[in-house]
C-alpha cells in the first residue's frame, strides 16, 4: 500500500533512549534486590530452586523469544511471505521434544548443567570436558549473533556508535550476571516475556484494525501487491532437504541449548519442570501468530524496498511498522523492547557459559569436587566476566559480517552434538562414558565443519561460486552420524559401572532425589 515510507530510523530516538533507562532502572533494582539474596553456589546459578512453573515458563519464553525470534521472523516473513513460518513453526515444535523427552529427567537427575545428566552414571571428567566444549561452542556463536544484532539495533535507534553500543549492552548484561545471578537473570526474562508479548500484541491489533480485524483480508492485500507466491512455500527455501535439515536443526536444537536446559534446575520439583513448559509452550506459540501479522503487515503497509533500503537482512521491519503505526512514539517503544529482548537473552547465554566453565570445568575436572561453596562463587564470577569480556570483543569483531547464520549455526551444533548425547545418557542402558564424549564431540565438529562448507559460508559470506557441501544446514546429516557414533563406540568399548548404574539413574529419573 505504501512502498515507499519515509523514516526516522538511524536518527537518535527520544521515547527509545527513556524507555530504555526505565528498563535498565527497573533491572537494576531486579538485580539489587537478587544480589541480596545470592550468597551459595545454588543460588547463584539455579535461583535456590525457588522459581515456580509458572514464573519459569515465563522465564524460559523470555529466554527463547530472542531478537532473531522478533526481528528476525517478522523481516523474514516480511519479505518472502509464507515461508518465513518455517522458522516459527521448528523452534515451536521443538518445545513437545523438550516436555516429553526432557523436562523431568533433567531436573531429576542434574544439579546446574545438561552435563550433570550426561555425566551421572558415567566417568566425570571426559564427560563434563566433552560436554563443556559443546555448551561453549553453542553460547558462543549464539552470543556473536546478540551482540551484533544488539549493536545494529542501538546504532539506528540510538544514534551512538556501534562499538558504543556492544560495550553498553556488555556492561549492563554482566551488572544482572555478575551480582544478581539466575534469580536476577529469571526475573529480567518474565519483565522482557511481559513487554515483547505486549508489544507484539499492541503491534498486531494495530495492524489488523486497518483490515477489519481480518487476517484473511491482510493476507489477500499482500497477494495482491506481491503476487500469490507469498502466501506459498518455496521462496526462501526452495530445497525440500534444506527444508527438512533446517526443520530438524531447529526442532532438536531447542532440547540442546543450555541456555535453555539450565533453566529446569531452577524450580522446585519435576512436576513444576513440566508445568514451565506447558506455560513456555502456550506464550511462545501466541507470540510466533503475532511475527505472522507483524511480517505480512510490515509487507503491505511498509513495503519490501523501504525495509530493504534500511535494512538489507530485513530485520528492521518490526520497528518500520511501529513507526507507521503509531509515529516516532511506538517506534522508540518497539527499539526499547527489542534492546530488552537482547539484554535478557545475552545474559542467559553468559550465565550458561559460566556455568560449563566453572562448575563442568573447574569445579568437577580441576579440583574434582573438592572446592567450597565461597571458591565456587567467586570462580562462577571470574567465568562470567571472562565471557561477558569475550562477547563485547566478539560482537565488535564481527560488525560488518552476516551473521543471520550463526542462529541457525548454534542450533545446529546443539542438536548434532547435545541433543544425542543427552537421549542416548537418559535412555540408552548401554550408554558409555567414551560413547557419549564420541556423539558429543563428533556432533559438533562435523555440525561445525560442514557450515563452513555450505553455501552459506563458502558462497553468503566468502563469495565462491558454490559451497562443498550442498545444503545450507547440515542437521540431516550430523543429528543421525552423532547417535550412530554414540551408539557404535559404546558398543565397542563396553563399561561395566556404567551398566550397573542404569537402574539407580532410572530410579532418580523417574522419581526425583531423595534430598529434593
Amino acid at each position: 500500500m505504501n512502498p515507499t515510507v519515509e523514516t526516522t530510523v538511524g536518527e537518535a530516538n527520544t521515547t527509545a533512549i527513556v524507555f530504555f533507562f526505565i528498563f535498565v532502572a527497573l533491572t537494576m533494582a531486579i538485580t539489587f534486590w537478587a544480589a541480596r539474596k545470592t550468597k551459595s553456589t545454588e543460588e547463584f546459578f539455579a535461583a535456590g530452586r525457588s522459581i515456580s512453573g509458572r514464573q519459569n515458563g515465563f522465564a524460559l519464553a523470555g529466554d527463547y523469544m530472542s531478537a532473531a525470534s522478533f526481528l528476525g521472523i517478522a523481516g523474514l516473513v516480511s519479505l518472502s511471505g509464507f515461508d518465513g513460518l518455517i522458522y516459527s513453526t521448528g523452534w515451536l515444535v521443538g518445545w513437545p521434544v523438550v516436555l516429553v523427552l526432557i523436562a523431568e529427567p533433567l531436573r531429576n537427575l542434574g544439579k546446574y548443567t545438561f552435563s550433570d545428566v550426561v555425566a551421572f552414571r558415567l566417568k566425570q571428567t571426559p564427560v563434563r570436558v566433552a560436554a563443556a566444549i559443546g555448551t561453549l561452542a553453542v553460547v558462543i556463536f549464539y552470543l556473536i549473533a546478540q551482540m551484533v544484532g544488539a549493536g545494529n539495533l542501538i546504532k539506528l535507534m540510538f544514534g551512538i556508535s556501534y562499538e558504543t553500543a556492544v560495550v553498553i549492552v556488555g556492561g549492563v548484561m554482566l551488572a544482572y550476571v555478575l551480582f544478581g545471578g539466575m534469580l536476577a537473570t529469571t526475573w529480567v526474562q518474565i519483565v522482557k516475556a511481559v513487554l515483547l508479548m505486549g508489544g507484539a500484541a499492541l503491534l498486531s491489533i494495530m495492524v489488523l484494525m486497518k483490515f477489519n480485524m481480518n487476517p484473511a483480508a491482510l493476507f489477500a492485500a499482500a497477494a495482491e501487491t506481491y503476487g500469490e507466491g507469498v502466501l506459498a512455500p518455496g521462496s526462501l527455501v526452495s530445497n525440500p532437504w534444506d527444508a527438512v535439515s533446517l526443520g530438524l536443526a531447529l526442532m532438536f536444537g531447542t532440547a540442546g541449548l543450555p541456555h535453555i536446559l539450565m533453566r529446569f534446575y531452577t524450580v522446585p520439583d519435576a512436576k513444576a519442570a513440566r508445568q514451565s513448559v506447558f506455560w513456555a509452550t502456550g506464550l511462545i506459540g501466541l507470540f510466533y501468530l503475532m511475527t505472522f501479522i507483524l511480517g505480512f503487515g510490515a509487507m503491505v503497509l511498509v513495503g519490501k524496498d523501504a525495509i530493504l533500503a534500511v535494512d538489507k537482512g530485513g530485520n528492521m521491519a518490526a520497528p518500520l511498522l511501529a513507526e507507521v503505526l503509531g509515529g516516532k512514539g511506538l517506534l522508540g517503544f518497539i527499539a526499547a523492547v527489542a534492546f530488552a529482548t537482547i539484554l535478557a537473552v545475552v545474559a542467559g547465554l553468559t550465565l550458561s557459559g559460566a556455568a560449563a566453565l566453572s562448575h563442568d570445568l573447574w569445579v568437577s575436572v580441576v579440583r574434582k569436587g573438592h572446592a567450597d561453596h565461597s571458591e565456587q562463587l567467586k570462580v562462577a564470577r571470574v567465568a562470567t566476566v571472562v565471557l561477558g569480556s569475550l562477547a563485547v570483543v566478539l560482537g565488535i569483531a564481527f560488525k560488518n559480517q552476516n551473521v543471520a547464520f550463526m542462529v541457525g549455526l548454534a542450533f545446529a551444533v546443539a542438536a548434532s552434538g547435545n541433543f544425542p548425547a543427552l537421549v542416548l545418557s537418559i535412555f540408552w542402558r548401554r550408554a558409555t562414558t567414551y560413547g557419549m564424549v564420541a556423539a558429543i564431540i563428533f556432533g559438533t565438529v562435523s555440525a561445525l565443519a560442514l557450515i563452513y562448507l555450505s553455501p552459506t559460508i563458502q558462497v553468503g559470506i566468502l563469495g565462491h561460486a558454490a559451497g562443498w557441501f550442498p545444503l545450507n544446514n547440515p542437521a540431516i546429516v550430523t543429528i543421525p552420524l552423532s547417535f550412530l557414533v554414540g551408539i557404535i563406540v559404546s558398543l565397542l568399548a563396553p563399561e561395566k559401572a556404567a551398566l550397573d548404574g542404569y537402574d539407580a539413574k532410572e530410579r532418580r529419573m523417574i522419581l526425583g532425589a531423595a534430598e529434593d
